[in-house]
């Protein structure tokens, strides 16, 4: 009673899949979890301004296959493919160590408003821009409910407004449903860096209970797919 639970991987039986499709020998796990660790951690750095929903990971012995949902895919794909040749350079240089060869996948996001995760980047770039961190939750819950959520929530934790003692601040709107496990709630945890200290930001976003497994990155909505040509 009272434990927190995760929203997401609460439900990844149920109506979420995995993000991460892969098998790796005992020998080798550890080395391939970082591997993925670092690809997540350099995708979400370097595309920050791209508004990334979720990446999805697949390997096999002689191919790593990266889809990316993202808000703004120009972002990512730049003029002529350049940004996408770019970011695989960069990941089978640095990362793979050239020993496994890439594939990006780009697809769009629907529905931007109805993604927590790009919810909580937008507010955590307003909140670093020092706009006050209630318009900014007011504004948040108008765009979310306006664009079809039965309901959402956001907390924000530490030093609002620059105020000496950290505090932690909640609002909500419509119906929030974390018990039942149909429940479809998008969660996601964002940090604002702030002269005064870092912001968390939590979203959960309801909308609606789900009858089978949603699959975000459909095969339909993508938008380009760039592969390394083979060298002889």
């Amino acid at each position: 009673m009272g434990h927190k639970v995760h929203p997401r991987i609460h439900r990844t039986p149920f109506i979420f899949a995995w993000d991460s499709k892969w098998y790796a020998n005992k020998d080798k796990f550890s080395g391939v979890l970082q591997q993925e660790v670092k690809i997540r951690d350099f995708l979400k750095k370097k595309l920050k301004e791209a508004g990334i929903d979720a990446i999805s990971i697949e390997r096999t012995p002689k191919e790593v296959t990266i889809t990316i949902l993202a808000a703004k895919p120009g972002v990512i794909i730049g003029r002529n493919g350049a940004g996408l040749e770019e970011i695989r350079k960069e990941i089978e240089k640095n990362i793979l160590q050239f020993k496994t060869k890439v594939k990006l996948n780009i697809q769009a996001v629907a529905n931007p408003a109805m993604s927590a995760q790009i919810v909580g980047q937008s507010m955590a770039a307003e909140i670093e821009r020092r706009i006050p961190f209630r318009r900014v939750m007011k504004q948040a819950i108008e765009k979310v409910m306006s664009a079809g959520a039965q309901g959402v929530k956001f907390n924000i934790s530490g030093r609002l407004n620059g105020a000496e003692i950290a505090r932690r601040e909640t609002m909500a709107s419509g119906k929030m449903s974390l018990i039942t496990l149909r429940s479809d709630v998008d969660y996601a945890l964002n940090e604002a860096m702030t002269i005064y200290g870092k912001i968390g930001i939590k979203v959960w976003i309801y909308k609606g209970e789900a009858f089978g497994r949603r699959e975000k990155f459909a095969k339909k909505e993508m938008v380009k797919e760039v592969t390394k040509e083979k060298t002889k």
